[in-house]
């Protein structure tokens, strides 16, 4: 009776990876081998279900990537399959579905020069909007949908650690980043703070080629009317909640904070705020996207 019910507890995991040629698929199964899963790619789907292990003799993981290369692709005959997995007491199955708007994906292929499968003596757009009139049944039936437009590669693996991995009892991760909006909005961001209500540095002359981790920007967001206050809001806030994150569950959290350029009021705010986050018992990683970059006074705006 104990071995039966052993037996009926062990379980493997399956999650079936498709998605649009180009939007992440390669990148995505490389983070899950990272993270402890087994990958096969491209396996000709007539054998996909010869992967699954017998009943009761495998608890581990696998991910298993396809798409319309795949020999023997059918989009209604990979639905059957999985619901037939599904259907067994020892068997997870779950989809997770790559999309990319159509613009980027064009971007994509003409930047590394590779043919689209579906685009052989037609324009490259047509043959992307043919690939997506054939997997919109799987988007549509997928659990998951991960839509890579505005994504860069660290992104899109960041998102896949959020999601899969299975580190139990880990403490959570905290990333506390500063950006320019003049850049655009970070993509994978939980909480957004602006912090365009301070004075801006850079109007002061001397301060304008130095950053928020330099002692005179600091002093002169420091001396802002708004500042101080605002920081040990944001900092209550953040030690309010990230608790509740991890209680329920979430594995990464990512703070950031914003300003025109991303050099001076968000860094320096960024750092600010990792600091007390340390004194308050949390270990947060710093980044900031926009710290190299060229600033001017056309992306910084009119001086108020």
């Amino acid at each position: 009776m104990t071995e039966a019910r052993d037996s009926a507890t062990l379980r493997q995991n399956i999650l079936l990876v498709t998605g649009m040629l180009g939007a992440g698929k390669s990148t995505a199964l490389h983070v899950l081998e990272d993270l402890g899963w087994e990958i096969v790619d491209n396996l000709p789907v007539g054998l996909l279900e010869h992967m699954v292990a017998a009943p009761g003799t495998s608890t581990g993981r696998l991910a298993i990537g396809f798409d319309s290369r795949t020999r023997g692709f059918v989009t209604q005959d990979i639905i059957d399959l999985a619901e037939r997995l599904a259907k067994r007491p020892d068997v997870t199955v779950s989809t997770i579905f790559m999309d990319c708007s159509t613009e980027e994906l064009e971007r994509r292929y003409n930047e590394t020069r590779r043919r689209h499968q579906m685009a052989q003596g037609v324009p490259l757009s047509e043959g992307i909007r043919a690939e997506r009139d054939l997997l919109e049944p799987l988007r549509r039936w997928a659990e998951i949908v991960i839509d890579t437009s505005n994504f860069t590669a660290n992104d899109l693996q960041q998102r896949i650690r959020e999601l899969f991995a299975q580190d139990a009892g880990a403490p959570m991760t905290v990333t506390v980043s500063s950006f320019g909006f003049a850049r655009g909005m970070p993509p994978l961001a939980d909480l957004v703070f602006d912090m365009r209500f301070l004075d801006n540095p850079h109007w002061v002359e001397e301060l304008r080629e130095l950053t928020g981790l330099d002692q005179p920007v600091a002093e002169h967001i420091r001396k802002d009317p708004g500042f101080a206050e605002s920081y040990e809001r944001i900092l209550e806030l953040l030690v309010t909640l990230l608790p509740r994150y991890q209680a329920q569950g979430k594995g990464y959290v990512h703070v950031a904070f914003g300003c025109t350029g991303g050099k001076h009021r968000s860094v320096f705010t960024a750092e600010q705020i990792a600091q007390g986050l340390r004194e308050a018992g949390f270990s947060p990683t710093v980044r900031h996207r926009n710290l190299a970059s060229r600033t001017t006074d056309e992306i910084e705006g009119k001086k108020r």
